[in-house]
């Protein structure tokens, strides 16, 4: 009787300490790269790495699961061109939405590594000119979404992450979907 009584004392503590961390919000600086995939174009200039924008919010239901949600605007790329020796110019733009489930590993009580598994909704936009004409095109995907990355808890409250994300696969012209977050979090 004594060992079913600890065993039931030792199970209250344990869905003690398993209960709900709470909802938390977060910024991040997003490092994406862009770059221009048309056939028959060379002299191609501009795009590369940029730092752009990402808000976010979840829910930790304990120290190892949660959910996740979040929007991240990609910044566009300004691209010139030659096709043939007729000059073109491109812009691009991009961002995306995303639902994830989160996995936490706490190393130490301010250390912790974790994982994002989920959907991404994207939309890109390409417009510009070339060979005297006007050129626009819109492309929107539903895709698979994985982060990885590592929190350091600055008080009980704030936290700072540096994670890898990947949006879905590579898309015929935008953003990259790697991108490298440097954010911030506050927990309720």
């Amino acid at each position: 009787m004594k060992k079913i009584i600890l065993a039931l004392a030792a199970s209250v503590a344990a869905m003690g300490a398993a209960q709900a961390q709470g909802p938390y919000v977060g910024l991040g600086i997003v490092n994406a790269d862009t770059e221009l995939h048309m056939p028959g174009a060379v002299s191609v200039t501009g795009g590369g790495w940029k730092a752009s924008g990402k808000l976010f919010g979840g829910y930790e239901f304990d120290d190892t699961f949660g959910v996740e949600a979040g929007y991240t605007d990609f910044r566009g790329g300004d691209f010139n061109y030659l096709i043939a020796t007729v000059p073109g110019r491109i812009e691009t733009d991009g961002r995306a939405f995303y639902l994830a489930g989160k996995a936490t590993a706490p190393l130490t009580e301010q250390f912790a590594m974790y994982g994002k598994l989920g959907m991404s909704a994207t939309k890109f936009s390409q417009s510009g000119f070339g060979s005297g004409t006007s050129l626009f095109r819109e492309e929107s995907h539903t895709e698979g979404y994985l982060a990885v990355g590592a929190e350091y808890k600055v008080s009980p409250k704030v936290g700072i992450a540096l994670e890898y994300e990947r949006y879905g696969k590579t898309k015929s012209f935008g953003p990259k979907p790697n991108v490298w977050t440097l954010a911030a979090r506050y927990s309720f």
